[in-house]
Parts: structure tokens; sequence; C-alpha cells
């Protein structure tokens, strides 16, 4: 099912990851594909990236980690959103994941794990279909 309503997707670089160059390409796909993208910048905490979406009425969060603290980092993510009680901000994560830490990642409460080489067509195809569009 297709979403009626423009989503807003925040991109965000939680941790020390210097490199952006991927959030920056997936953010530009997003946007082209018509959705409305905020992109966070470099080096965010979990606490600056929730609020950031509170404040921006995100559907989404789209992290993107390759410093290896994606557990870490996802895990924190959620419990702030969580004591927030903004649950119905859906993530999904990209980055250098090991297929192990997937399941874990996904048990946290993320939608979908991104690895390097993932085609935009189907980031794109998969939030359109997996991100709940709120309001008008």
């Amino acid at each position: 099912m297709e979403n009626t309503h423009r989503l807003r997707i925040v991109i965000a670089k939680p941790g020390l990851d210097g490199h952006d160059r991927g959030a920056k390409v997936v953010a530009r796909a997003l946007r082209d594909a018509g959705m409305e993208v905020i992109y966070t910048g470099l080096h965010q905490t979990p606490e600056d990236v929730v609020e950031v979406a509170i404040q921006e009425d995100a559907n989404a969060i789209g992290l993107s980690i390759l410093s290896g603290a994606h557990n870490y980092l996802v895990g924190r993510v959620m419990e702030i959103l969580k004591e927030k009680d903004a649950m119905e901000i859906s993530v999904f994560c990209g980055g250098i994941i090991p297929d192990e830490d997937i399941k874990g990642l996904l048990d946290m409460g993320l939608i979908g794990v991104f690895g390097p080489g993932t085609p935009l067509t189907e980031i794109v195809d998969f939030v359109r279909s997996n991100v709940k569009s709120v309001g008008v």
C-alpha cells in the first residue's frame, strides 16, 4: 500500500563516523522520489536525532552507521523514541552491518537494514511501502 501523503524522513549520522557520502546519496534518492528529507549532518547523538525527528514531525529516521557502533546507537535511538512516546516514527538503518547483527537490530524495532551496494530503488520502494504516513 503506497502512501498518499508526502513522507518526511530524517537521515542521520549518529556517533563518531565521519563518512557521509552514502547518507547523502540516500537522502537525495528519497528526495528525488518525492519525499521530504531532513539531513542532520555528521556526529549526531541519538538524543539529537530523535529530537530532530520529533520537531520535524518525521515519519521515519534513516540511520547511516559505518563505525561498528550500530548495536549501541540503534538501541539508544529506540530507547529514546520509547521514552518520548514517539514509537510511531519508523527507523531503518544502512551501513556496514554484519549479517549476524541484523536480526538483533530488527528485534530492537528497526523496520529494515540495508548494506553497502543496496540499489537506491530498493531503498526508495521499501520506504514507500513500509513507512506509515501520518497526518495530512
